[in-house]
């Protein structure tokens, strides 16, 4: 079940229902279990799969290339600028790139028509109800949720 709370628009007064997050984050050790069960590794195996898979991505993504995970979908650097542009093509260079950001692209199915049917991580038929707990963490205030703050996610290695 996944939960929203209800969100006034500043800019059009209007509400909409705005996706929220409760209780503490799942971590590498639950995830880890989880897949132990799914399939025939251990909990340790899938843990040290998992520590791994940030640094692989990050050294792949660095060599320009993306990268696809079947069932999941597919990883990619983008170059932030901030506004360093230049009047001429043949001024632009890498001095612009003030950081790196990753982006993700989920996994979807489409069907002969090449209309998409599903995408990956979301379950067709998610039940949403409206939130009125106090969270255990995560951010039921929605703080969080739509990104937009602070230094735009900028790290010189944001997957290691």
């Amino acid at each position: 079940m996944a939960f929203f709370k209800k969100n006034q628009q500043k800019i059009n007064n209007l509400w909409y229902p705005y996706a929220i997050t409760v209780g503490k984050p799942v971590d590498t050790d639950q995830i880890a279990a989880r897949l132990s069960q799914l399939s025939t590794v251990t909990p340790g195996d899938s843990y040290a799969v998992m520590k791994n898979l940030g640094s692989v991505l990050g050294d792949y993504m660095a060599q320009g290339r993306t990268v696809k995970i079947d069932g999941v979908g597919t990883f990619y650097y983008t170059a932030a600028t901030n506004k360093n542009g230049v009047e001429s093509a043949d001024k632009v260079s890498a001095s612009q790139i003030t950081g790196v950001r990753v982006r993700f692209i989920p996994e979807v199915r489409r069907n002969s028509s090449k209309k998409v049917t599903t995408r990956s991580m979301v379950d067709t038929n998610v039940f949403w109800e409206e939130w009125g707990g106090n969270s255990t963490g995560g951010s039921a205030d929605g703080s969080g949720n739509q990104g937009g703050s602070g230094d735009g996610g900028l790290d010189e290695n944001p997957l290691g």
